[in-house]
């Protein structure tokens, strides 16, 4: 998967960081997304996912997903806005454990 042009630290936009290092190695533990979406998943807008099991619902703003058969996580640029510590956090996570990271275009929903 190739970098973007523009580097995801430095805009508002959505990204992906990938389950590879920079040298394409695989990362480890095989549930890392998921850990990481679960540390996350308190981030969420008002009103969404209310109910008894809503503590068992990832944030729509850091969610794991499959990008050519590799774990990996998208970002909505929305989090910085809502929790600045937030955003950041998911990005020294990435930039401390050697991850890719990609800029990403979220389509909205088919209604």
């Amino acid at each position: 998967m190739a970098e973007s042009a523009h580097n995801p630290l430095e805009q508002q936009d959505s990204f992906f960081i990938i389950g590879r290092t920079s040298n394409g190695r695989q990362f480890r533990p095989s549930d890392w997304a998921e850990r990481l979406c679960g540390v996350m998943a308190c981030f969420k807008p008002e009103g969404f996912g209310g109910g008894r099991d809503s503590h068992l619902q990832f944030s729509p703003y850091v969610r794991p997903v499959v990008l050519d058969g590799v774990k990996s996580v998208v970002v909505n640029g929305k989090l910085r806005d809502l929790e600045p510590m937030a955003y950041h956090f998911v990005i020294s996570f990435a930039k401390d454990n050697d991850l890719q990271m990609v800029d990403a275009c979220i389509l909205p929903d088919k209604t």
